[in-house]
């Protein structure tokens, strides 16, 4: 197929002698990086002089030796330091550039990042002369258009993607034939616990019909198999890899309720296995298209409940995020992850998620510090975060204030960190002088139920947690005089800091407390809260209740009552008591509702009510 442009092919290495002193060439990304020709250009005698290899990242492109060391002779210019790169860092070869990627073609068409070769690979040609640029389009695009002399090794192997991937043959000065395998990435599934346990949650939250940004985190793609209950997901990313396969071959990838290009999967490189390349060839389900138009914040807005997924090294109690730095060493890079955090948080329904593990891989350190450590840029600004997600819990951070962000952080740090993050949010003026630490425990996110009331209402039962505070205060003020005294036994205008963390702020141990929420987790209301108290000399436990008067009459109490019984039998109690006024019909239906055994005291001023399990 190539006999018509026989007056182009050449070897590789008399390709790369056309590169002269003091260029600046870009070599092809990901998987699709030219080996031969970049390896070529390593063995030439007499490299030229000053030349400045460009690129975003690269795969098994560059050579180590034994020891590790990278063996490269050239200085390089890179917007992400993968494999490839991290040891050329440590060496000194290495310029990073902390910039978006999907900015990086804006800079190169104004000359600011100047690119005079290209090295890249290529699908074989079409009848009509085209080849394909198979699983990296990314930024190669505005390479192209800027450099003077394009080198291509044309190769079988390279599957032919459809969308914007298209190169005329004539657009290239030299073409190098291999027939040699694309460079595979698969991802071995992370065992880890932590890691899993970050990845069932941030399933839990992506919703029915939601477009889904992968990125090149692992915990994003552990996430994507749990997620083969859901109907009609999409995939509008910057990356794609095999974990999207199970999802298609079960049928959740349908891409029906995407706004932009429904029925596509978009995205701008492949990183995965033959499989996944097997898939791309010239299938139209894939439209592979320049990083730029896919990272295009008004793109990613428009999607319906868009999911953005960054895996961050570090975050502080203010919610400042580092993606790009780990223990003082530049690591990874930004990618496009700006444009999608701010895309998905603009979108109808949708999620913007940051993940990490709450420590370091050692547990030597806390990944949630009181702030950002020397060497630790804040490469997602706290104004841009909204969900935070470790193996402790789910946090939802926009809109809040700095107390707020502070104590629902110091909830998803590890429990052995948490007393020290809470006497340095203290020390920094975060958290007010009376605000106490009690619950140590990880919070359980199993436990969250969903439930269905006699009026199809539907709401959230789950465990009570510090960053509940102020919902809980609000609760209060709702409720009637009537209410208030029924709950308190006492007239109560108010709830001061400490009266407000009784209610929330528990140590699980004795004292136990869920919530009842309405709404999606980003605008969520508590509308009902009760709690329990046990006595370790009886193994009974008080308990109360708090319902807002719009959410009184619809079973909600008894639902609330049942959690609360299902939680007290796992740890053994014996039953629970309830302290009434006579008054008080609501609550004596709601504790005569419960298990059959019951025992009755009734004074002049009270009903004391035993409820057996």
């Amino acid at each position: 197929m190539l006999q018509p442009f026989a007056d182009k092919i050449v070897t590789a290495e008399q390709a790369v002698a056309g590169i002269h002193n003091g260029d600046h060439v870009f070599v092809g990304t990901g998987c699709a990086a030219p080996r031969g020709l970049v390896q070529a250009l390593e063995a030439m005698p007499k490299p030229p002089a000053d030349t400045e290899l460009l690129h975003f990242f690269t795969i098994k492109a560059f050579n180590h030796d034994d020891a590790g060391h990278s063996t490269t002779r050239f200085r390089h210019r890179t917007f992400f330091i993968g494999s490839d790169m991290r040891a050329a860092m440590k060496q000194g070869l290495v310029d990073y550039v902390p910039m978006s990627v999907a900015r990086v073609p804006e800079m190169i068409a104004l000359g600011r990042i100047p690119v005079d070769v290209a090295l890249i690979q290529v699908s074989l040609p079409d009848a009509f002369g085209y080849v394909s640029l198979g699983v990296s389009v990314d930024i190669i695009p505005a390479a192209l258009a800027r450099a003077r002399l394009i080198i291509a090794e044309v190769n079988p192997a390279m599957p032919r993607s459809m969308g914007d991937s298209s190169l005329h043959i004539n657009r290239i000065q030299y073409l190098v034939p291999v027939n040699t395998p694309i460079a595979e990435l698969s991802r071995i599934p992370v065992q880890e616990d932590n890691v899993q346990r970050i990845a069932r949650y941030i399933a839990g939250i992506i919703d029915d019909g939601s477009t889904l940004q992968i990125g090149l985190g692992q915990v994003a793609h552990e996430a994507l198999q749990y997620l083969t209950d859901r109907k009609d997901l999409g995939v509008h990313s910057d990356v794609i890899s095999d974990a999207i396969l199970p999802l298609l071959e079960n049928g959740n990838l349908t891409g029906s309720r995407k706004t932009s290009k429904p029925f596509k999967i978009v995205a701008s490189l492949a990183l995965g296995s033959r499989a996944l390349y097997d898939l791309i060839d010239c299938n139209p389900l894939f439209s592979m298209e320049p990083m730029d138009a896919v990272c295009d914040p008004a793109t990613i807005a428009a999607q319906y409940k868009m999911v953005a997924i960054a895996q961050a090294f570090a975050i502080d109690l203010t919610g400042q995020v580092c993606i790009d730095q780990f223990g003082g060493e530049f690591y990874s890079g930004i990618g496009s992850q700006g444009e999608f955090m701010r895309g998905a948080s603009r979108s109808p329904g949708g999620k913007p998620i940051v993940c990490m593990t709450s420590t370091t891989e050692d547990g030597t350190q806390s990944r949630i510090r009181p702030s950002l450590l020397a060497g630790e840029a804040a490469t997602i600004a706290r104004t841009d975060v909204h969900y935070v997600v470790t193996e402790f819990g789910i946090a939802y951070l926009f809109g809040k204030s700095i107390r707020e962000r502070a104590t629902a952080l110091i909830e998803l740090a590890h429990p052995q960190f948490r007393p020290e993050l809470f006497a340095q949010a203290k020390a920094l003026g975060y958290l007010s002088a009376d605000q106490t630490l009690q619950n140590l425990r990880a919070y359980p996110v199993e436990e969250e139920q969903t439930v269905m009331l006699k009026d199809s209402r539907t709401v959230m039962l789950r465990p009570a947690m510090s960053s509940d505070a102020q919902g809980i205060r609000d609760l209060f003020h709702h409720l009637s005089e009537a209410d208030v005294y029924t709950r308190f036994f006492r007239h109560v205008r108010g709830l001061s800091n400490a009266e407000v963390q009784r209610l929330c702020n528990l140590n699980y141990e004795n004292e136990v407390a869920f919530v009842a929420t309405a709404g999606s987790r980003e605008e969520s209301i508590i509308v009902a809260q009760s709690c329990y108290f046990v006595n370790p000399t009886t193994n009974l436990a008080d308990t109360a209740f708090m319902v807002h008067p719009d959410w009184q009459g619809c079973g909600l109490g008894t639902a609330l009552q049942n959690c609360m019984i299902t939680h007290a039998k796992k740890r053994g109690l014996r039953g629970f008591v309830f302290d009434v006024l006579p008054g008080n019909t609501r609550m004596l239906r709601l504790a005569r509702s419960g298990p059959p055994t019951m025992q009755v005291e009734k004074t002049s001023d009270s009903v004391h009510l035993t409820q057996l399990f």
